[in-house]
């Protein structure tokens, strides 16, 4: 089969502009302003216990399996750092950005971004702020 790498280059970047930038609209919430409440120690334990091992890190190389070796400390710099950013106002830097690969569906045969997955790398202190707040909402 003979492919242009042009098209092939160019198909992935509407793909993943598509994948990233489309807002779906049949997701509604209500938009909540201010701090999201106090989280506590024992939550952020929980979402420690929760997250899976063996899991590729982030920009910052962090892993779920090294803030829970650390236990109580680990636990502790997670409840701090989260309280940093709502004191502040803003996410740390690493948390603006994911490295998304790409990756054929192994079930699939056909050559088109159609039949593509993603494998999305993200800060695991940030998942685990994720499964608190999550848990919260359910």
């Amino acid at each position: 089969m003979i492919v242009d790498e042009k098209w092939i280059k160019d198909s992935w970047m509407d793909y993943m502009e598509k994948l990233v930038n489309e807002w779906d609209h049949r997701i509604s919430s209500g938009v909540k302003e201010g701090a999201a409440g106090c989280i506590r120690i024992d939550e952020v334990a929980a979402a420690l216990k929760k997250m899976r091992r063996h899991k590729a890190p982030g920009l910052s190389g962090l892993v779920a399996e090294m803030i829970q070796a650390t236990e109580y400390i680990g636990t502790r710099w997670i409840l701090d750092l989260y309280y940093g950013i709502v004191k502040e106002g803003c996410i740390p830097e690493d948390w603006k950005s994911s490295v998304v690969l790409p990756i054929y569906n192994a079930k699939e045969i056909h050559c088109s971004v159609d039949f593509m997955e993603e494998l999305n790398f993200l800060e695991h202190a940030m998942k685990v702020v994720e499964i608190i707040f999550e848990h919260r909402i359910r």
